[in-house]
This record gives structure tokens, C-alpha cells and sequence, in this order.
């Protein structure tokens, strides 16, 4: 009868049982392989350059669709398109960026926002170089997966299953096509290469050991400072040493340290930056804590579940209804399911080291994320699978690698092997696919209005979508048709969620631009009655105030709007209208500055600000506001018209004709006659 322990080993297949160090103490390995049987002559490393080079070429060409996308009002918003921190690139500007009183969204991620600093520097607000920048890194990414994994398992095939696995799955759209998913294959690139280095710490010998660790661990800090999720490193190397069979003692925990230290002053910033926007709680009014563990096993399931089907994915999954104040009992089922397959494991797979690391990689990865401490309004998301995932992939790498250990079983391998690059490509098609999706806002509201017809969010963000084109629109049929569209939108996610703030404000903001200035009114005070701090609303209400005349009201309210939210540029440039409509255009002037000065790419203010330069008869300085103005919103004629003015006022009759003639082409009626007869 065998011995229990040769049993293990013969399930643990090529497991490496020492570090190198002491391998090197045995008999030396074969000519031009190394420790682990692997081919390190020039045919072997040409061979893997092929691979890894093959595996990269596919893993952009399905995501070769993301650099058609434009920008979405899905957080892009915040993240790039308002942002100011990336729109200044002096010294102050970068100190700005990495100083934690200037989080984010909640968020304190500094690289990655120095990362979109730099592509705005250099090409603006065009979409494609936000894309092409994060498949590029995505890229980069699936090349350090698989060396990650060659360089743990000693196994090629292994490395290329779960690198193109990595690559290819759908599950990773959102984190690429998502231009403020950037973050995810920011920090997920130095994760893995932190956890690499990691390895080359372990069987490093002498002065290269400590190389190999500090390397490590500036790489764990690089990862934390694009998004402080990685925080679960250290706890992940544990696995390693599991996997490596180092034993534990006080010795593995000392070494972790500055690990930990990290870890936890990232987390406590963390949670101060989602504490600051009201992200973290808001959960704790609608579900206990008994619900809560029953919701985490829910999205633990469905992250099981979509890592081999991933089918229905959405940009955003909406917490579950409850029925009579209590969650559907279905719910908890799927605690029970978990428990079940823990048993599993636990009986069938205890002693498989592989296994047991694959698993444990994606638990500890994946646990944070299972809403137990809520953040935001998703129950799931699928970029929160983005590194955890590794863990999953290698158990089917592990597994067809497995059958290339032993000859007689290669024949039985390639046919494996082709079956699992077939399943890879389809999972590549869908990829694809789902690239499509993120085109624009309406794509995407629309495919997660499709998934989730009961859910307020999505027609509250295609409403606003189509409200901006509203705005945008220089045809009065194309006005109606978005304006009319956007009223439609906003009243089904109230239908859904009467309590919903954000489409009430925007009922309001469409009645006002309609004229109906009592109805607006009132219903900015019904939103009142939901939220008396929201800044928008005392806003809308100042504009409604300072149109009706009423001065006094509107100049509360604006300032209530500004005292309520002092990084606000919309406020600001509407409470320098409303200082320039009453006669007070030396302030007026202050506030403008400070809107330009918030959000550099807003044309209004330049354009308001342009009027009382031509007032004062500054042309010159007018005409720079007017030129900025343009050259952000070159669709406005209102601007070519101002600036027509500008050029008269110059002497140069020609140019401003050909601006009359641009404004009028582009829907601005407007035009003064006798003005234009006075060009001609």
C-alpha cells in the first residue's frame, strides 16, 4: 500500500517542494533546461517569444473595437472629462494629484489620475488615446500574467492557458473599454508583477534576495497608488509561500510587514475618501447584517458562474428588491451553495496544492469586493474580477498543463489544448461583442436597460445622455426629439424610484429650458423635500428665481449652491451670469475666472465672460476667450457671431462675414441684419 504522502505528490504534479537554492545543490539540470524541465535554449525562448507574442497580438485584436469608443457619462465625467486635476501639468498641478485632501469620486488613486494627466496634456479629451492607452496596458498586463504564472509553476502551457484566458474573457471589458476603468489594469499590471518579483525574492540567494524584495515591494506601492484594492498583496504572498511550501511561522508574517503597513495606511485612506462622498453606509439603511452575508454569497455565485459563462453582462448590476421590507427568500440560498462547494473542495481537494492555491488567490482577491462593507450601488461588477480571476484560470491551466507532464499522455494534451484556445476564442468573439457596447452612453444605457428593465439607473443616465445632446442640439427638430427623449427617460426611472433625486433635478432643468418656470420650481422644491443639501437644486432654483426676476431669492440660492459645494463650476458660471445681468460685472468677472479656472473646458464661461471684454472694449482679450470658446464647442454659432462682432469692431469685414456666415450655418438665428448688411 502506498504512503499517504507519495499519494499527495503524485496529485501535486510538478509542484516545485524547494526553493532554488537548494535545487542548485542536486544534480545540474539537463544542457538548455532548467530546474524545472523547461526548454531555456534558443528554440525554447523563441518558441515562448512566439507565444507570448501570439497571445498579445489576439488579446488586441479583440479589443481592437475599444479605440472606435467614445468617452461615456458613466464616471467619465469625473474622472476625466471634468476633471481638473488632470488638466493642470505644473509642479502644483502633479503635488495636487498625489496630496490625499484631492481624492477622486471617493477615491485616492493618484497614479492613475497622473496617467490621464499626461494623455491630456498631449491629445486633450480625445477619446482614443484613453482607449488605446488602457489596451495597451491591458496587454501588458495578460504578457506579466503569464510570466507570473510560468515563473510559479514552471509549466508553459499552464502560463499560456491562463494568460490567454486573462487576455480574451469578457469579464475584463469593463476594465479596458472603460476609459475610468483604468485603474483595474493599472494596478492589476503592478500586482502582478509585485507578486512575480515575490518569487524571485523566495528562490533568490545572497545579495540578489534583497534586490528581488524591495523591488517587490515598490511595486506593491506602485499598484496601491493606482488603486488601493491591491491592499490584498500581502495576504496573496501567504498563498505564494503555501504554494512554494514554505512553512509558516512568526518569519513569514515579520517579512510582510512593510507589506501590511501599506496595506493598511492605503486602506484607511481609502475608506476616509468613500466616507467623504457618503459612498460607504449607504447600504446600511436597506439591508441587515444577516442580508448582507446572504448578498455576498449571491455575488460570490455569480462571479463563479460568469467566470465560465459569462453571459448578461452589464455595466452595472442593481441590488435586489426587497418584498415587504424583507430580501426574497431565494436569496439566501446561495450561502448554502458556497458552504457546499467549500466542503467540496475541503473533501477532494484538501491535498492538491494547485488547487487549494488557485482557489484561495481568488478568494482573497474577490473578498473585499462582496459588498459585506457596502460601497456604491452595485451588488456585482465585472471588473472586480480583474485580478481575482487569475486564481480561477489557473485551475484550467493547471489542469491541461497537467497532461503534457507525462509523454504517453500529449496525445490526449493537444486535443485539451485545442479544445481550451477554441473555448478561448469564443470567450475572444464575445469580448469583441461587448467592446461594441461600450460605444457610447446610449449603447451602453441602453444594453443595461435591456438586462435590467426594472431598475431606475439606467434610464436616469441615458435620460442624461440624451438631455446633453438636448443642450448640443442646433435644429429644432433635433431638439424636440432629444429633449422629448430625456423627459421620457428621467419619468421611468421615477416610475421605478420615486425617491430618485437626480431625475427629479433634471425634470426640473428640462421644464426651465422649456419656459415652464412655475412647474420648474416646483419641482426642484419636491426635490428639496428628498435632499435639503443638494447643490443642484439650489442651483436650478436660482436660475428659475433669476429669470422670474427675483433677485434676492435667486442670489441666495446660488450662493447656498456654492457654500454647499465650493468646487463647482457649473455654479460658479451661472452665479457670474446672474452678477452680470444685476450690474455687477467687476464680480461677475471674479466668478468666471474661477469656473475657467475649476473646468478649462466649459465653453460657456468663456463665451459669457467674452461679452463684457466686448462691452469694455477689449477686443483682443475677448477675442482669445472667444477663439478658447470655439475651439471647445465648435458646433455653438452663438460663438462665430460674438467673435464676427470682435473682427467688425477690428476693421476686418471679411473674416467676420465668414464667421456670420458659420454661425448661421450652424442653426444661430439670432443675426442682426442690419449688421451683416454693414460687412457686405
Amino acid at each position: 500500500m502506498a504512503k499517504k504522502k507519495n499519494t499527495q505528490a503524485a496529485n501535486l504534479g510538478s509542484v516545485p517542494a524547494k526553493p532554488v537554492a537548494n535545487i542548485q545543490k542536486q544534480q545540474p539540470a539537463s544542457r538548455g533546461k532548467n530546474a524545472g524541465g523547461e526548454n531555456t535554449g534558443a528554440p525554447g525562448r523563441y518558441r515562448e517569444a512566439l507565444v507570448v507574442g501570439g497571445i498579445a497580438v489576439v488579446t488586441f485584436l479583440f479589443f481592437r473595437a475599444c479605440l472606435d469608443n467614445k468617452l461615456t457619462n458613466w464616471d467619465d465625467l469625473g474622472y476625466i472629462i471634468s476633471n481638473p486635476l488632470i488638466k493642470d501639468s505644473s509642479w502644483q498641478g502633479i503635488k495636487n494629484i498625489f496630496s490625499i485632501s484631492h481624492p477622486v469620486m471617493g477615491n485616492y488613486h493618484p497614479f492613475t489620475i497622473l496617467l490621464y494627466n499626461i494623455e491630456y496634456s498631449y491629445q486633450g479629451l480625445q477619446p482614443w488615446i484613453y482607449h488605446f492607452d488602457s489596451v495597451l496596458l491591458h496587454v501588458l498586463c495578460t504578457i506579466a500574467v503569464y510570466f507570473f504564472i510560468k515563473v510559479l509553476s514552471r509549466r508553459t502551457v499552464a502560463a499560456a492557458v491562463v494568460a490567454l484566458l486573462f487576455g480574451l474573457h469578457p469579464m475584463h471589458v469593463e476594465s479596458v473599454a472603460w476609459a475610468a476603468g483604468r485603474k483595474d489594469v493599472l494596478y492589476g499590471m503592478f500586482f502582478v508583477l509585485s507578486c512575480t518579483a515575490y518569487i524571485y525574492y523566495l528562490r533568490a540567494v545572497g545579495s540578489k534576495k534583497t534586490v528581488w524584495y524591495i523591488t517587490c515591494l515598490l511595486l506593491f506601492a506602485l499598484s496601491l497608488l493606482a488603486k488601493s484594492v491591491a491592499v490584498t498583496l500581502p495576504v496573496t504572498l501567504f498563498v505564494i509561500d503555501y504554494y512554494e511550501k514554505r512553512k509558516l511561522g512568526w518569519g513569514l508574517l515579520i517579512e510582510k510587514l512593510p507589506h501590511f503597513g501599506l496595506a493598511l495606511l492605503f486602506g484607511i485612506l481609502s475608506v476616509m475618501a468613500q466616507k467623504d462622498i457618503g459612498a460607504l453606509g449607504s447600504l446600511d439603511a436597506h439591508f441587515n447584517f444577516i442580508e448582507r452575508i446572504a448578498l455576498g454569497g449571491y455575488a460570490l455565485c455569480n462571479y463563479l458562474w460568469k467566470v465560465i459563462v459569462p453571459t448578461g453582462l452589464s455595466n452595472f448590476y442593481p441590488y435586489p428588491l426587497k418584498i415587504g421590507d424583507a430580501l426574497p427568500v431565494s436569496y439566501y440560498i446561495y450561502p448554502v451553495i458556497i458552504i457546499g462547494l467549500a466542503f467540496a473542495v475541503w473533501r477532494f481537494a484538501r491535498h492538491n496544492r494547485a488547487v487549494i492555491f488557485g482557489l484561495s488567490f481568488f478568494i482573497i482577491n474577490i473578498f473585499l469586493l462582496l459588498q459585506f462593507i457596502p460601497v456604491g450601488g452595485a451588488i456585482i461588477s465585472d471588473r472586480y474580477g480583474y485580478i481575482p480571476y487569475i486564481g480561477l484560470f489557473f485551475l484550467l491551466g493547471w489542469f491541461v498543463s497537467g497532461f503534457f507532464e507525462a509523454k504517453e499522455k500529449i496525445p490526449t494534451g493537444k486535443v485539451v489544448l485545442g479544445i481550451t484556445i477554441a473555448y478561448c476564442l469564443a470567450l475572444g468573439y464575445l469580448t469583441n461583442e461587448r467592446c461594441k457596447d461600450w460605444y457610447d452612453s446610449v449603447t451602453l444605457w441602453k444594453d443595461d436597460i435591456e438586462k435590467h428593465p426594472d431598475a431606475p439607473v439606467g434610464y436616469f443616465y441615458l435620460g442624461q445622455e440624451y438631455f446633453t445632446r438636448y443642450e448640443g442640439a442646433t435644429s429644432a427638430n433635433e431638439k424636440k426629439i432629444m429633449g422629448d427623449s430625456s423627459l421620457l427617460c428621467f419619468n421611468m426611472s421615477i416610475a421605478r424610484k420615486p425617491d430618485y433625486i437626480n431625475p427629479i433635478i433634471c425634470v426640473a432643468e428640462l421644464q426651465r429650458n422649456y419656459g415652464l418656470l412655475d412647474d420648474a420650481r416646483n419641482t426642484y422644491y419636491r426635490a428639496l423635500k428628498i435632499n435639503d443639501k443638494n447643490e443642484s437644486v439650489y442651483l436650478g432654483l436660482g436660475v428659475v428665481y433669476s429669470i422670474k426676476k427675483q433677485f434676492d431669492s435667486a442670489a441666495f440660492c446660488f450662493r447656498k449652491a456654492l457654500s454647499l459645494k465650493p468646487f463647482f463650476p457649473e455654479g460658479y458660471s451661472n452665479y457670474a451670469n446672474f452678477l452680470d445681468i444685476t450690474g455687477n460685472a467687476d464680480s461677475s468677472m471674479i466668478e468666471y475666472a474661477t469656473a475657467i479656472a475649476q473646468n478649462p473646458d466649459a465653453y460657456i464661461p468663456y463665451m459669457n465672460r467674452a461679452r463684457i471684454l466686448i462691452r469694455r472694449g477689449k477686443i483682443d482679450d475677448a477675442m482669445k476667450d472667444l477663439n478658447r470658446a470655439a475651439d471647445i464647442s465648435p458646433e455653438t454659432g452663438e460663438v462665430y457671431y460674438l467673435r464676427a462682432k470682435c473682427y467688425a469692431q477690428k476693421g476686418n469685414k471679411t473674416l467676420a462675414l465668414q464667421d456670420v456666415q458659420k454661425a448661421t450655418s450652424l442653426g444661430y438665428t439670432q443675426v442682426d441684419q442690419n449688421f451683416v448688411q454693414q460687412l457686405k
